[in-house]
């Protein structure tokens, strides 16, 4: 999974052609250590259609900011620059998968 920073996100995210799915996240939070191998697979087999990137929030405020992310980890679903999806706390792999169906 990759990772992308504020300074970065614009260009990862906002531009990207496929629709991206944006862990906020940070080091002290369980969950977001939970829900990490859940996102690897996603991003290993759905590749094609989606990408799957993490960004720390203690290391990228202003982004965290933008977007009004205050609980970890916060998955949203960005399509063509905007955010279409936002889920909060770690789940399994079927359910996250069932939730951004509709979205993808």
């Amino acid at each position: 999974m990759a990772t992308v920073t504020d300074a970065t996100f614009a260009e990862e995210v906002l531009a990207a052609e496929l629709p991206v799915l944006v862990k906020f996240t940070a080091s002290w939070c369980p969950p977001c250590r939970m829900i990490a191998p859940v996102l690897a697979e996603i991003a290993q087999e759905e590749g094609h259609r989606l990408k799957v990137v993490s960004l720390d929030v203690d290391e990228n405020p202003s982004t965290t900011n933008a977007y009004g992310v205050l609980s970890m980890p916060t998955l949203m679903l960005f399509r063509a620059g905007e955010p279409v999806r936002s889920l909060v706390g770690a789940r399994s792999k079927r359910r996250l998968l069932e939730e951004l169906g509709e979205a993808l």
